[in-house]
């Protein structure tokens, strides 16, 4: 049987049970490992046990500037449950790393919790990503209670994983949710594993592991401050300058105090400032936002940050379209280039189908910057109109460049060959 008959076979699959509420941990809610001794003592215990680590973290998104871990969870076979607070012994997690640096590791949504542990000095020797692992099977749902529920037939509920766990002492009731996070984590991960194995597609989760353990950290771009929420209502440059100030200033502030910026500043102050300009602190205590208390305090920051934008000359005010690295937004193809319109329209067209066929979703079988990349200038051929000699090896060799696993180019080269090219050659691009 075929890869997609396997993965439509298993798709149609469903449990009929009741789900049993999985309330408390079995051997109950361990103590908080807080000092450099319990940490020894904890490496010990995981390093005598044996097989994978299950392993979770919580951090505390949008009360913190930072995306350090505030908990970290880790079980193991024959070790149990461990809960390790990392702030006042992140200088002693040596022997930790030691014990389980070697290790396999189980996550769930694997690349929210690795930068804040790599931050610690702990890294995966290899990696089992079970929401991952979870669509490339072809799940519909793939949060870690939805599988829990259909794989294992437990009901685990959740509750505080938007808390701020920052907090302490942390509250016994969160101590209990973070213990269930990994209480049946290694359990999913075989669940997981056997189906992957079912489909014939263990292979392409473990090239999607590798690639999420071994991925650098993406640069933050420079222009972070035009995704401000409620900045398309601004027409002028110099309101565009008022808001890359007012950001600017909020994030220096946010960053030195590690708190969410949202928390220093929301963006709609921001934007009602750079609609109103205000020409002095009279003018920006009188707007929403700015006249609370924790707002006046920065009173003369923020106006600092409009008469700068207010000073500059039009030349260095930032441009009201967005600049961009790549492709234009899709809805401006049809009018741009309406030649490379089409290719995005028949590629989509083309990975729809391979969706289907395979239960794996659209954006797992290529990432749609990749395709949209490709399709507008991706090939030396589009712009003359010509085609390649060998077309499925000039896309293949520019999915590669791109960083699309074997896996994927497998699948996809063929396909988009035979959407991307007819046997007459296409128009010219026109002039972008």
């Amino acid at each position: 049987m075929s890869v997609a008959d396997e993965s439509a076979k298993f798709q149609g699959e469903s449990r009929d049970d009741t789900a049993v509420p999985l309330l408390e941990p079995a051997e109950g809610v361990p103590p908080v490992t807080d000092t450099a001794r319990a940490v020894e003592e904890v490496a010990a215990r995981l390093a005598a046990g044996s097989g994978p680590l299950a392993v979770d973290a919580e951090r505390a998104s949008g009360f913190r500037y930072s995306n350090r871990a505030y908990l970290i969870q880790l079980r193991r076979t024959g070790s149990g449950t461990v809960l390790i607070d990392p702030i006042p012994v992140a200088d002693a997690l040596e022997p930790l790393a030691e014990a389980i640096n070697g290790l396999e590791w189980v996550l769930h949504s694997a690349d929210q919790d690795l930068p804040g542990l790599a931050e610690l000095g702990l890294h995966p020797a290899r990696l089992f990503d079970t929401e991952l692992g979870g669509r490339l099977a072809g799940f519909e749902r793939v949060g870690l209670a939805a599988m829990v529920d259909k794989l294992l037939g437990r009901e685990l509920r959740k509750g505080h994983g938007a808390a701020d766990w920052s907090t302490r002492p942390l509250p016994d009731d969160w101590l209990n949710y973070a213990a269930l996070d990994v209480e049946l984590l290694l359990e999913l991960r075989e669940a997981v594993d056997e189906s992957l194995r079912e489909q014939g597609k263990n292979d392409w989760a473990a090239q999607e592991f590798e690639h999420v353990r071994t991925i650098e950290p993406t640069t933050p771009k420079p222009d972070r401050w035009r995704r401000t929420s409620g900045i398309h209502t601004l027409r002028r440059p110099r309101q565009l300058a008022v808001v890359r100030e007012l950001w600017s200033t909020r994030d220096v502030l946010a960053r030195s105090r590690d708190v969410a910026p949202a928390r220093i500043l929301p963006d709609s102050a921001i934007v009602a400032a750079a609609t109103a300009d205000p020409k002095n602190i009279g003018a920006l205590r009188a707007l929403p936002v700015f006249g609370g208390p924790r707002q006046r305090r920065y009173s003369r920051d923020w106006l600092g940050a409009v008469e700068r934008a207010r000073a500059l000359p039009d030349s260095d005010l930032p441009t009201l379209s967005q600049p961009f690295d790549g492709p234009p937004p899709v809805n401006r193809w049809e009018r741009r280039d309406p030649v490379a319109s089409a290719r995005l329209t028949a590629a989509r067209a083309a990975m729809g189908e391979l969706s289907t066929r395979y239960t794996v979703p659209v954006e797992n079988l290529l990432t749609p910057d990749l395709l949209r990349r490709l399709c507008w200038d991706g090939l030396p051929e589009f712009r003359s109109g010509a085609v390649p000699d060998d077309p499925a090896r000039a896309i293949d060799d520019y999915l590669t460049a791109g960083g699309a696993r074997p896996w994927q180019r497998e699948l996809d080269v063929a396909p988009l060959a035979a959407a991307l090219f007819t046997t007459e050659p296409a128009p010219p691009a026109r002039d972008r």
